[in-house]
């Protein structure tokens, strides 16, 4: 059978290459419908046409616009808007919330005075013991005194901390506050004593006035004693703080008696908090039947540490009980409180740039403000 090829003859007789098949020249290419472009339309191999930015400045809106928006007075209006906002936000950042939880203001340094006399007394009490009374007393004391006031510290304790925090050895006293307080014929002069900060002297005791609180049991108006005998002392200086010791016996009863307003020093801990509910009763008690004239100035958080949840919820929960008796100020816990007992002096002298020195300024301020209508 013949193949491609017939038998009998070579491939050299085939042709080179195979015929080719002539084709039709191109037509021009018409777009379909579907991709011609419409009327106002570009190809998509076009460029299309972006507005350009331009150097030029924009027309001026037709006066016909501005009078409809009013012209110069929407201007003006949109800036009274914008800076009303702005004194807003300026007066958000100026207040500062405080400890408390509450803006803090600012209190003006006191008054100075051309004549000193007819004092304030003011007691530091607080049946618990440990909660900063005498530290209160001494640098409050202190503070004041650098305001220019005259200060005479009472130390109406028998364990004689406020003595001792101010140097002195209570075994070399000849003459205390129980001499005062038992022997008519010792005068005020003859016990009290200055102090290494101008302006604040001392009244001081040691652990004899222990022996005082059962002996004035058996005396007609036991209550008044102390009252009595720092009257002399009320015409001579402008404020008397008294330590009272940690209870509420006789002692305390006397200095309630004798002051006319109450600062309670409360640790920011929860068994703290708990003993100001039988303190306010026994200042009720005095009130109504020894001292009418008696005020509590206000409660104040020493101790106090932000960094703990525990002592934020305390101070909340004392302000929720005791609303503006609250002072602003809050007395933080530092080491140079430690130390400037150990060098008996105030720590407005030992420490005077401290934190601790700083916050009783502040309570200073904020106590001639409240309490000595400075």
């Amino acid at each position: 059978m013949p193949g491609i090829f017939q038998r009998g003859q070579s491939g050299a007789n085939a042709p080179a290459t195979p015929p080719t098949i002539p084709t039709p020249a191109p037509e021009a290419s018409v777009p379909s419908e579907a991709v011609r472009p419409r009327e106002g339309e570009h190809p998509m191999t076009d460029p299309l046409p972006f507005a350009r930015p331009s150097d030029e400045e924009p027309a001026p809106l037709p006066q016909a616009d501005l009078d409809e928006f009013g012209g110069d007075v929407a201007v003006d209006l949109a800036v009274e808007v914008v800076d009303d906002t702005l004194d807003v936000m300026d007066d958000a950042v100026d207040v500062v919330i405080g400890p408390t939880g509450r803006p803090m203001p600012v209190f003006p340094d006191p008054k100075p005075l051309t004549s000193h006399g007819h004092a304030r007394v003011i007691s530091m009490c607080n049946q618990k013991g440990g909660v900063g009374k005498t530290t209160t007393t001494i640098n409050l004391g202190a503070a004041l005194a650098e305001f220019g006031r005259k200060v005479l510290l009472v130390d109406f304790d028998p364990q004689g901390s406020l003595s001792v925090g101010l140097g002195l050895n209570p075994h070399d006293m000849e003459l205390t506050v129980y001499n005062l307080l038992m022997q008519r014929e010792v005068r005020l002069e003859e016990v009290v004593v200055p102090t290494v900060v101008p302006g604040m002297d001392l009244l001081p005791s040691n652990i004899d006035l222990s022996a005082a609180e059962v002996q004035l049991v058996h005396e007609v108006a036991r209550e008044q004693t102390l009252q009595r005998v720092i009257g002399p002392a009320v015409e001579k200086y402008d404020v008397i703080l008294i330590d009272c010791q940690p209870s509420l016996g006789l002692l305390t009863v006397n200095a309630l008696t004798a002051s006319d307003g109450v600062i309670v020093p409360l640790e920011c801990e929860y068994f703290a908090l708990r003993g100001v509910a039988l303190l306010k009763t026994t200042i009720d008690k005095v009130r109504e039947r020894l001292n009418p004239d008696l005020e509590i100035e206000g409660v104040l958080g020493t101790m106090f540490d932000g960094r703990t949840l525990h002592s934020r919820e305390v101070m909340e929960r004392l302000v929720q009980a005791w609303g503006e008796k609250v002072f602003h100020t809050v007395i933080k816990r530092t080491v140079k409180f430690s130390d400037s007992t150990v060098a008996g002096e105030p720590i407005t002298s030992y420490a005077s740039t401290s934190t601790g020195a700083d916050a009783y300024r502040q309570l200073a301020r904020e106590v001639a403000l409240r309490c000595l209508d400075a």
